[in-house]
This record gives C-alpha cells, sequence and structure tokens, in this order.
C-alpha cells in the first residue's frame, strides 16, 4: 500500500489563530496515524517565493490522508485558518 503525504504550504497572518489551529490538527493528525516529516524551520524558497512555512505529514496510506482532512475533527479546524493564514495544500499519494 502506498503511503500518503499532506504538502502544506502557508504564509500566516496571525499567528496567535494559527497556533490554536495547529494544537487541534496536531490531535486529529495523530488520530489518524499522521507523522510530521517537516514542521515549519528553515526553507530557502526557488523559481517562486511566497510561502513562509512549509509543513509535511505522512500517512499510512493515501485514503487516511484523505479521511483525515476529510475528518469533520479536521474541517473544525480549518475556521481558524480561514482567519489566520492562507495556504496551499496538497495531498498526494507516495511513490
Amino acid at each position: 500500500m502506498k503511503k500518503g503525504y499532506w504538502v502544506v504550504r502557508a504564509s500566516i497572518n496571525n499567528l496567535n489563530e494559527y497556533s490554536k489551529y495547529i494544537d487541534i490538527a496536531t490531535a486529529v493528525i495523530k488520530k489518524y496515524d499522521g507523522t510530521f516529516i517537516v514542521r515549519g524551520g528553515n526553507q530557502t524558497e526557488f523559481e517562486k517565493e511566497g510561502f513562509d512555512r512549509t509543513v509535511v505529514v505522512e500517512f499510512n496510506s493515501y485514503k487516511d490522508a484523505l479521511e483525515c482532512y476529510k475528518s469533520s475533527e479536521y474541517q473544525s479546524a480549518l475556521k481558524l485558518v480561514e482567519i489566520s493564514a492562507s495556504r496551499l495544500v496538497s495531498v498526494v499519494e507516495g511513490v
């Protein structure tokens, strides 16, 4: 079975509210056995710039990654993102 990944690029405009999202999202991701591979940290952008945070989460399967994102718990957490960040999120299947 192929792994599934969340690849998230974010520009944070309200760190206090985004931190609340992080707390909730972390618990939901753990519930679906997600593992953080990249969680912020130093980054150097090439070709196109615009995001100040990158997160990569690994799941046991693509199906698990999708189910976590679509879960009611995670969708509730996204309400905090709407007021705190601009993001590009992709759920992808591994090789």
